[in-house]
């Protein structure tokens, strides 16, 4: 069992800096829990302090109902994969997963027993007799991986770990850990990235944290679709959510929101007559916007365009006060720039967002 608990964590620096506050959160054996965030907002400053390499300045960490807050990091059943693989360069890919086994003092049976196991599953059989100069960046990763493993610790805490492979690595890397992950069914990861893909193909649950706080927890899929605010809306997502403002001018089953720039928008989510003139943005993803002979949304002159392949990006001229419009339009369009564009969604994908929070109602 692995079950790890954060109840009113803080971390405050020297002079009053207060860099993490009110952190609650509850994860259980088996998940897989992935830290986002803007950089500087904590994420691996909160992964140190489970790990005990930082210091929790308030609040309470327990693993397994055990109190950690003085608990030296060795002694609290977690291992860590950092973003450097910080091999020994002069000893062979067994001997740098053996080591933390051999200061232990395990007997060489117990060793080479563990070893094997975690070469076996991270695929690391053929490489296990050379030494890391000879080895490519995401085989380094899988060694530095596995000397986390041959240690059998209750939490796996990864900092970003595929931030120095490049783009393919990355990719084949994802899926070791993946694979990795269902391997070891009753072990908890934790796991921090920039990476939306990684966080959103690995996770059980996200933790996006900002404003020094966390923003919203929920399954890749419930941020995606449910965002509670527009900082996860905008930040879950690539590219990110359009926000437009507007006001709320038909309520009901269905709102109707008039736009500033022009334009009006259906959404599905329910609204009282209080809310009639409430001033909200509306959210619409990227990928939900398709154009139209008719009502729409949005009207705009396509400034840039990308054609990708699968899809083709359309980015418009900014209109004043309100951020750029993305349209992610499927297959290969044609050239659509300096083109006037007008666009609309189906009132399912419609968000409402009153004062930065959701006015969906919560479940």
């Amino acid at each position: 069992m692995a079950d790890l608990k954060l109840t009113n964590v803080e971390k405050t620096y020297a002079e009053n800096v207060n860099v993490l506050n009110n952190i609650n959160l509850d994860i259980t054996t088996g998940e897989l829990i992935v830290f986002v965030g803007p950089s500087g907002c904590g994420k691996s400053t909160l992964l140190r302090m489970i790990a005990g390499l930082e210091k929790i300045t308030g609040g309470e960490l327990t693993i397994d109902g055990e109190m950690m807050n003085d608990v030296p990091p060795a002694q609290r059943g977690i291992a860590m994969v950092f973003q450097s693989y910080a091999l020994y360069p002069h000893m062979t890919v067994r001997d740098n997963m053996a080591f933390a086994l051999k200061i232990a003092k395990k007997s060489k049976a117990e060793i080479d027993a563990a070893v094997d196991k975690a070469a076996k599953v991270l695929q690391l059989e053929p490489y296990l007799d050379r030494l890391p100069k000879a080895l490519s960046g995401g085989q380094r990763q899988r060694v530095a991986i596995g000397r986390s493993i041959v240690r059998d610790p209750k939490v796996y805490l990864f900092d970003e770990p595929l931030s120095n492979l490049d783009a393919a690595l990355r990719v084949a890397t994802r899926i070791e850990i993946a694979r990795l992950k269902e391997a070891m069914p009753d072990r908890t990861m934790i796991y921090v990235t920039h990476d939306q893909v990684e966080a959103m193909t690995l996770a059980s649950r996200i933790v996006v944290l900002a404003n020094k706080g966390i923003a919203q927890v929920g399954t890749p899929l419930e941020l995606y679709e449910t965002p509670e605010n527009e900082f996860v809306a905008q930040f879950i997502g690539s590219p990110a959510m359009n926000l437009l403002p507007g006001k709320i001018t038909g309520t009901g089953a269905r709102t109707i929101v008039t736009l500033d720039g022009g334009g009006s928008a259906i959404s599905d989510i329910r609204t009282s007559d209080g809310d009639s003139g409430k001033a909200v943005n509306i959210g619409v993803r990227p990928e939900d916007m398709r154009p139209t002979d008719s009502e729409y949304l949005f009207k705009g002159k396509v400034d840039i365009t990308e054609a990708l392949g699968e899809v083709t990006l359309l980015y418009f001229e900014p209109v004043a006060g309100a951020d750029p419009v993305i349209a992610k339009l499927p297959g290969i369009q044609r050239d659509l720039r300096g083109s006037d564009v007008t666009l609309t969604a189906d009132p399912a994908k419609v968000h409402l967002f009153h004062e930065g929070q959701s006015m969906r109602p919560k479940t």
